[in-house]
C-alpha cells in the first residue's frame, strides 16, 4: 500500500507544487518525504517503495530552478543516505539504473553539496560500481567517474587517495567484450560503452601511473581489436594527460608504435588502391590507430619525442640501406612493407607541428637529394640538373618515394589557414631548404614521365613523378615561390601526357586528376599569375581539342578532360561551355544539311555532355541561367534555320541525345526563361509544315472525330517535322508549372493529332500527361483568352477523337460507358491507349479525379472481344494486318499502360521536370484498382483476357511501395500465384515473371508478410519449384531458388512436409548451366536439409 502511495505521489508532484503558492515549502516537503521512504523501505524491504521514492527525488533534482529546487542541505542529506545505507549492487537492474541516475544528477548539477563528503562519496562510489555487468548501468557508472574526476582535480584532495582502488574497478572492463545476444533489444552499443569507458579513464591525470600500464600490456594481447582500442585509449589519454605524466613513457610508446608499424607492418597490398595510397598498401586498423598515437606524442611532447624516432638506429639503418633496393621491381615486399611505414612516420612527424617538420628535414632531406643525384651544396644555378636532365640508370625508388611524401606532408601542414596567416614559414628550415631544390626536384619529377620510363611496368615511378609535380605546383606562392618557369614546365609536361600518353591508361589517369587537383587549389586560393599559366597552358589547350580533328585523342577522353578542368571552377566550366558550343553548333550543320555519319556520332558524344555533366553542374553548383537558356534557343535557331533534314540510320540516336540536353536546359530554366524558350519552340512550330498540314486535314476544330479519317491518309512525316515535334514536347515535359504556355489549346490540340498520327506519339504523349499535370486549376493574373487551364484539358481530351462516350445521361462510370473511339483503326487505338497512359499518368501524380474514366477505358480495351467496328477503307490494301493479332497488341498495350502510370519514369513527370506529386498517390491508385481487377479475374473465363488482366496486376502490385503490399499480402499472394501459374506458358511474359517473383520475395523478407505466406506455403513452394527449371531467363531460376530459402525460415511445422520436394528439385537445380544458380541451389539444399537431416541420409 506503501508502494502505491509513494508512486502516486511521484506522478502528482507536479500538479501539487504548481498550484500552491509556497513552492519551496512544497518541495521541502515532499523532498522530506521521498527520503524518509528510502530509508523506510531500506528496513522493510520494500524495492516498490524503493523505486518510487528515488523517481520522486530525480523529479525534483531535475527541476528548474524558476518552479522550486531542492537546498544543497537536502541534497546533501539525501546524498549521505545514499552512501551509508544503499546497497546498490544488491538491487535489481531497474532500481541499480535509478540509483546510478541518482548519484549522477546529484553530481552534475548539485556538486557544491557533496563535496565536503570527501573520502565517504569516493568509498560509497566505490562501492556502488564494483561488479557492475549491465551495459546501461556501466555507460551511467562510467560517467559518474568522469564527473567526480572533474569534481576533485586537486592532485592531493580526496580523489588522489581513491585513485587506484577506483581505477582497479574500472580497468577490469578494458578491453570491452560485449556478449549480448543479437535478438536482444540493448539501447547501449559496444562502440558508445567503450568511449565512455576511455572518457573515464582520460578523466583525470591521476589515472596516468595505473591506466598507461595497463594500454601498454594490453598491446601485446593477440586479439587485434584489444590492440587497436589500446592505441586509441592511448591516444585520447595522451591528448588529456599531458607531455608531463607521459614523458617517462616515452621510450615503451615509441618502441609499440614502431613494432606496430615498423617492425610488424600488418598493411596489406591492395590493388584496387593501386599506387595512390602508399604504393599500394592499405593499414590496418592497428596501424591507423598507431599513427595517431604518434601524432599525438609528437604533438604534445615539444620536441622530445620526435627524437627518439630520429635518433632510432633502425629506422636511420633502413634510410642508409636505401640504395641497396633502388629498382622498384627488385623491391622484395617485405622491403616496401617498411618503405611504406618510414614513409608514413616521417609524413605523420612533418605534418604535426612546424618545430616536428623541422627536424625530420634536417636528418633526412639531404640524404634523399643526395640519392637522387641532386648536390647538397649550397643553391646555385650550376647544381640544377638540366631541363632534359635524365637520372642515370635507374632512379632511387625508396628516395623517390620517401621525399615525396614529405612534400605531401609539408603541403598538408600549409594547408591550414590559421596556420598559413600566423606563422612565417618562408623563414622556416624546411621551407627554405625545398625551395632551394624546388626546380631540381621538379625536373627530376618532370623525367620520370618520359617515354623512356613511362611504360605499364613503371607506375609506381610515373605515381610519384606526378604526385611530385602536383605537390610543388599547389604550394601558395608566398611560402614557397616556385618560379613561373617551373611551374610553367609542370603545366606542360602533364599536359603532354594528357595529349600524347592517351594510350598509357594510368599515366593518363594520374596526370588528369593532378591537373584537377591544381585547378581547384587555384579556385580556393586565387593567384593572378598562376591563373593566367593555367588557364593558357591547360585550360585552353584541352578546349582546342574538343573541335579539332584530331583523332589521335577520342572524343570521349576530350570529353572528360574538358568536364573535369572545368569542373575545377567556374571560369573554366564556363569555357567548357563555350568550347562545346563552338562544336555543336558546326556538327549540328553538317548532320542536317549532308546527314554526315561522323558529325552525327560526335554531335550525339558532345549534347550527351551537355546533359548529363554540364548542365548538371551548374544546377548543383550555380550560375548563370543564360548557359541552358542560350543552349536551348540555339538548337531552336539552328532548326528554324535549317529547311531540310538528311539524316540518316543514326536518325534516332541523335534526336534522343538532343531531347534529352533540350529537357536538361528548359528544367534547369526560371520561368521567364522557360517563357522565352517556349515562344521561340512555338514561333518555329507555327511556320512549319507539320502544324499547316495538321490545319489541313483539322480546320478550325482538328478534334472532331472526322480528322481521324485524314490523319490516316499521311503516310509519312518529314524528318523536320519530327524534330519539331519531339523537340517542343521536350519544352512541355520540362516546364514549371507556373510557366504561362502561350496558345495551350493549340499546343494540345497539335500532340492529340501527332499522338494519333503515329511518327511521334511517345513524345506527343508524354507532353500531353505534363500538361494536364502542370496546367493550373483556375486561371489567374491574364486575360482568359489567352491562358489555359486544367479543366479546359482535360475537356479537351475527353471530347477529342480519341474518345467515345455511351452515357445515357448517368454521372456513373462503368465499364460499358466508356471506350475509344468506334472509328479509329485498331493501330490507332494503341497509340491512343499510350498517350491515355501517360495522360493518366499525369492525373493521378497529382490527384485528379477523372483518372477513373481514364482507367475505365483502359478496362474496357483489356476485356473487349474485338468485335468493335473499325473503317477498312481507311486502311491502304498493303498495309492491312490480321485483326486478331493487332487487337491482340491492343489488349496487350492497354494492360502495359497501367505500368506507365505506376512507375517512375527517367524521361518526364518527375521532380527533375517539375511534376506535381501528391504523396501517396501509389498506394492509393493501389488500392483502388486491385479490388476491380480481382473482381475482373474471377468473373472472366477468356484466356487472353485473363492474361491481360494478370499483366495489368502484377504492373500495378510491383511498382506499389512495399507497406501497402504486406498489408493486403493475405489477398494478393494467392493472385500473384495466379498469375504465375498463367505467365509461365508464354515466353513473352519471362519479364512480368521476374517482377512477381521480386513481389514474392519482398513478402518473403519482411516479418509483417511472414504470416500471409506460411498460410500459403504448400502453394508458393509448387510455384517455385516449377520455376527452378525455367529455361528462358536465368535470373528468374536464381531468383526463384533463392526464394525458397527464405521459405525455409518459416515455421517448422509448415515447411516440414515440403522438405521432400525442395530437396529434390535441388538436385535438378545443382545442374544448371549457370554457375550462379549452382551456387544458389547449394544455399537452398543446405537449409532444407537441416531441417530434414534427421530423416533423410545425404
Amino acid at each position: 500500500m506503501e508502494s502505491k502511495g509513494v508512486s502516486w505521489l511521484v506522478k502528482t508532484q507536479y500538479i501539487y507544487i504548481s498550484s500552491q503558492y509556497g513552492v519551496n515549502k512544497a518541495v521541502t516537503d515532499i523532498w522530506s518525504f521521498f527520503c524518509l521512504s528510502i530509508l523506510e523501505s531500506l528496513v522493510m524491504v520494500d524495492w516498490k517503495a524503493l523505486r518510487g521514492a528515488i523517481v520522486g527525488c530525480l523529479s525534483l533534482l531535475r527541476r528548474k530552478s524558476h518552479v522550486g529546487v531542492v537546498t544543497d542541505n537536502k541534497v546533501k542529506a539525501v546524498a549521505q543516505s545514499y552512501l551509508q545505507n544503499l546497497q546498490v549492487q544488491s538491487l535489481g537492474q531497474h532500481d541499480r539504473k535509478l540509483c546510478f541516475q541518482l548519484m549522477e544528477c546529484i553530481l552534475d548539477r548539485y556538486p557544491a553539496a557533496v563535496r565536503d563528503l570527501g573520502d565517504n562519496l569516493m568509498y560509497g562510489i566505490c562501492e556502488a560500481i564494483d561488479g557492475e555487468k549491465d551495459p546501461q548501468c556501466l555507460m551511467l557508472s562510467f560517467r559518474i567517474v568522469e564527473i567526480l574526476s572533474g569534481l576533485f582535480p586537486d592532485p592531493s584532495g580526496p580523489l588522489a587517495d581513491f585513485a587506484e582502488d577506483l581505477f582497479e574497478i574500472l580497468g577490469c572492463y578494458f578491453p570491452i567484450h560485449f556478449t549480448h545476444p543479437n535478438d536482444e533489444d540493448v539501447d547501449v552499443k559496444r562502440d558508445e560503452l567503450s568511449r565512455a569507458l576511455m572518457l573515464a579513464f582520460a578523466s583525470t591525470p591521476l589515472f596516468a601511473p595505473f591506466a598507461i600500464p595497463l594500454l601498454l600490456e594490453k598491446l601485446s594481447s593477440s586479439l587485434p581489436s584489444a590492440k587497436v582500442e589500446s592505441f586509441k585509449y592511448l591516444s585520447y589519454c595522451t591528448s588529456k594527460y599531458g607531455a608531463d605524466k607521459m614523458a617517462k613513457h616515452f621510450g615503451t610508446l615509441w618502441s609499440s608504435v614502431k613494432d606496430a608499424t615498423y617492425v610488424s607492418p600488418q598493411s596489406s597490398l591492395s590493388t584496387e588502391a593501386g599506387f595512390t595510397s602508399g604504393m599500394g598498401f592499405q593499414d590496418s586498423d592497428i596501424m591507423k590507430q598507431a599513427f595517431v598515437l604518434l601524432q599525438e606524442l609528437v604533438q604534445q611532447s615539444n620536441g622530445s619525442f620526435i627524437s627518439l624516432i630520429l635518433d632510432d638506429e633502425d629506422i636511420k639503418m633502413f634510410i642508409s640501406s636505401l640504395n641497396q633496393y633502388e629498382d622498384f621491381d627488385n623491391i622484395p615486399i617485405d622491403i616496401k612493407q617498411r618503405l611504406h611505414a618510414v614513409g608514413r612516420i616521417m609524413s605523420v612527424c612533418a605534418n604535426t607541428t612546424i618545430a616536428s617538420c623541422n627536424k625530420v628535414f634536417e636528418s633526412f632531406f639531404p640524404l634523399l637529394m643526395n640519392y637522387l643525384g641532386l648536390s647538397v651544396a649550397k643553391p646555385s644555378k650550376d647544381s640544377y640538373p638540366a631541363e632534359d636532365y635524365y637520372p642515370p640508370g635507374r632512379l632511387n625508388f625508396g628516395a623517390l618515394y620517401l621525399c615525396v611524401e614529405l612534400l605531401t606532408a609539408c603541403r598538408y601542414l600549409v594547408g591550414f589557414d590559421e596556420l598559413t596567416s600566423i606563422h612565417d614559414f618562408s623563414n622556416q628550415t624546411w621551407c627554405v631548404m625545398l625551395h632551394n631544390f624546388s626546380k631540381s626536384l621538379a625536373t627530376v619529377f618532370i623525367s620520370l614521365l618520359g617515354s623512356n620510363v613511362a611504360e605499364n611496368s613503371q607506375n609506381a615511378y610515373v605515381c610519384y613523378g606526378v604526385k611530385g609535380l602536383q605537390n610543388l605546383a599547389t604550394f601558395p606562392g608566398s611560402l614557397l615561390a616556385v618560379s613561373k618557369s617551373t611551374y610553367d614546365s609542370i603545366l606542360l609536361k602533364l599536359m603532354s601526357v594528357i595529349t600524347s600518353d592517351i594510350n598509357k591508361t594510368f599515366a593518363w589517369t594520374s596526370a588528369m586528376n593532378s591537373l584537377v587537383e591544381i585547378g581547384s587549389f587555384l579556385d580556393n586560393c586565387p593567384d593572378s599569375e598562376r591563373s593566367s599559366s593555367f588557364g593558357s597552358i591547360v585550360v585552353e589547350k584541352i578546349f582546342s581539342l574538343i573541335s579539332s580533328d584530331d583523332l589521335t585523342m577520342p572524343l570521349s577522353l576530350k570529353l572528360q578532360a574538358a568536364f573535369e578542368i572545368g569542373a575545377t571552377g567556374k571560369n573554366f566550366m564556363l569555357r567548357v561551355v563555350q568550347g562545346l558550343d563552338e562544336a555543336i553548333s558546326p556538327n549540328l550543320s553538317a548532320v542536317y544539311a549532308h546527314g554526315n555519319l561522323k558529325s552525327v556520332e560526335l554531335t550525339v558524344k558532345l549534347l550527351e555532355c551537355y546533359s548529363n555533366k554540364v548542365l548538371p553542374w551548374f544546377h548543383e553548383n550555380g550560375g548563370s541561367e543564360e548557359i541552358p537558356l542560350n543552349f536551348a534557343l540555339n538548337i531552336w535557331d539552328k532548326i528554324e534555320n535549317s529547311r531540310s533534314f538528311n539524316l540518316g540510320s543514326l536518325e534516332n540516336e541523335l534526336l534522343d541525345a538532343t531531347m534529352t540536353a533540350m529537357k536538361q536546359a528548359v528544367g534547369n530554366c526560371s520561368e521567364e526563361s522557360q517563357e522565352t524558350i517556349i515562344n521561340k519552340a512555338l514561333g518555329v512550330l507555327l511556320s512549319s509544315n507539320c502544324f499547316r498540314w495538321m490545319e489541313s486535314i483539322s480546320g478550325n476544330t482538328p478534334l472532331k472525330a472526322e480528322g481521324l479519317q485524314q490523319i490516316h491518309k499521311l503516310d509519312s512525316f518529314a524528318i523536320r517535322d519530327e524534330w519539331i515535334t519531339s523537340l517542343i514536347a521536350s519544352v512541355v515535359i520540362a516546364l514549371r508549372p507556373q510557366t504561362y504556355i502561350p496558345n495551350g489549346k493549340l499546343i494540345l490540340q497539335f500532340f492529340i493529332t501527332t499522338l494519333l498520327n503515329g511518327h511521334v506519339h511517345v513524345p506527343s504523349a508524354q507532353a500531353l500527361g505534363s500538361l494536364v499535370n502542370k496546367l493550373p486549376l483556375k486561371i489567374t493574373g491574364t486575360p482568359l483568352s489567352k491562358n489555359f487551364s486544367l479543366d479546359e484539358a482535360v475537356d479537351m481530351i475527353f471530347h477529342s477523337c480519341i474518345w467515345t462516350s455511351c452515357e445515357r445521361g448517368s454521372s456513373e462510370i462503368d465499364l460499358s460507358s466508356l471506350r475509344l473511339c468506334s472509328l479509329s483503326t485498331e493501330s490507332v487505338k494503341i497509340h491512343a491507349v499510350i498517350g491515355l497512359a501517360w495522360i493518366g499518368k499525369g492525373l493521378i501524380m497529382r490527384g485528379h479525379e477523372k483518372v477513373k474514366d481514364i482507367t475505365m477505358t483502359l478496362l474496357s480495351c483489356m476485356i473487349s472481344d474485338g468485335n468493335t467496328g473499325s473503317l477498312p477503307n481507311l486502311q491502304h490494301p498493303s498495309n492491312v494486318c490480321n485483326d486478331e493479332d493487332m487487337h491482340h497488341q491492343l489488349m496487350k498495350s492497354a494492360a502495359d499502360a497501367f505500368h506507365i502510370i505506376m512507375s517512375d519514369s527517367e524521361s518526364c513527370l518527375n521532380r527533375r521536370y517539375h511534376a506535381s506529386i501528391r504523396p501517396l498517390y501509389k498506394q492509393r491508385f493501389f488500392n483502388t484498382m486491385m479490388p476491380i481487377l480481382s473482381s475482373l479475374m474471377l468473373k472472366s473465363d477468356s484466356p487472353s483476357i485473363r492474361s491481360m488482366l494478370c499483366r495489368a496486376i502484377v504492373h500495378v502490385v510491383s511498382d506499389t511501395p512495399l507497406t501497402a503490399i504486406l498489408s493486403e499480402a493475405k489477398k494478393l499472394i494467392p493472385l500473384l500465384l495466379d498469375c504465375l501459374s498463367m505467365m509461365v506458358k508464354d515466353i513473352l511474359n519471362k519479364e512480368i515473371i521476374y517482377s512477381v517473383l521480386l513481389i514474392i520475395s519482398g513478402i518473403l523478407v519482411d516479418k509483417n508478410g511472414q504470416e500471409a505466406v506460411a498460410e500459403n506455403a504448400h502453394s508458393i513452394v509448387n510455384q517455385l519449384i516449377e520455376l527452378t527449371t525455367y529455361p528462358h531467363m536465368m535470373v528468374i531460376r536464381e531468383t526463384a531458388v533463392q526464394c525458397l530459402v527464405a521459405m525455409s525460415e518459416l515455421p517448422h511445422t509448415r515447411i516440414y512436409p515440403l522438405r521432400t520436394q525442395v530437396l529434390q528439385a535441388m538436385l535438378k537445380a545443382l545442374d544448371d548451366p549457370k554457375w550462379v544458380v549452382r551456387q544458389e541451389a547449394v544455399r537452398c539444399r543446405q537449409a532444407w536439409a537441416s531441417i530434414a537431416s534427421r530423416s533423410l541420409h545425404f
